[in-house]
């Protein structure tokens, strides 16, 4: 009885020994490859809300406390294919803005995080088209994601501006990414 427990416990030990080689082995060769690859979008923002942060969960804080813009919109571009957004952010009274909660949702539901800052101008720039009252060119920090954007890194350039032919944002992104590389 005594050498069947020894024999069982031998070959218990074995079997462990070999499972965690096996684990350390399978999760050694599954480095993920990461790639930088050229970021570019378009998009079409809806105010939801602009006005002081009088909402259920307010949010603003100093110096960025004067106001809070929520859009949601629209876009397609590279990588992303077609996608949903959301920005939750606080401005100033010079419009300068910040205390971003934003991100894209890509068609298959991979969510790319994001942080943005940076200062509206009122008028438009002389390679805007005529009917721009204000624009904002500032730098979007690529903050990691979900599925294919998990650690996803990067930064991306904003050609952004409010128009007097409608009443949403419109916005023209471009950039470098670094994200997985995809199993194709």
């Amino acid at each position: 009885m005594c050498t069947l427990k020894i024999n069982i416990m031998k070959t218990m030990k074995r079997l462990m020994l070999f499972t965690a080689a096996l684990l350390l082995i399978i999760s050694c060769g599954s480095k993920t490859r990461m790639v930088t690859v050229p970021f570019q979008a378009d998009a079409l923002g809806n105010y939801i809300y602009i006005g002081p942060d009088t909402l259920p969960n307010p949010k603003c804080v100093a110096p960025l406390d004067i106001w809070r813009a929520i859009v949601d919109g629209k876009g397609s571009g590279t990588p992303l294919g077609d996608f949903t957004m959301h920005f939750d952010f606080c401005g100033d009274s010079l419009s300068n803005y910040g205390n971003a909660y934003a991100y894209l949702v890509a068609g298959d539901k991979d969510t790319l995080f994001i942080n943005c800052t940076g200062r509206v101008f009122d008028g438009r720039l002389d390679d805007h088209p005529s009917y721009v009252v204000s624009y904002w060119k500032d730098t979007i920090v690529i903050l990691g994601g979900t599925g294919k954007y998990a650690g996803a890194t990067g930064t991306i350039m904003t050609d952004d501006y409010n128009s007097s032919e409608d009443p949403n944002s419109h916005h023209h992104w471009t950039g470098t990414i670094t994200m997985a590389k995809s199993k194709k």
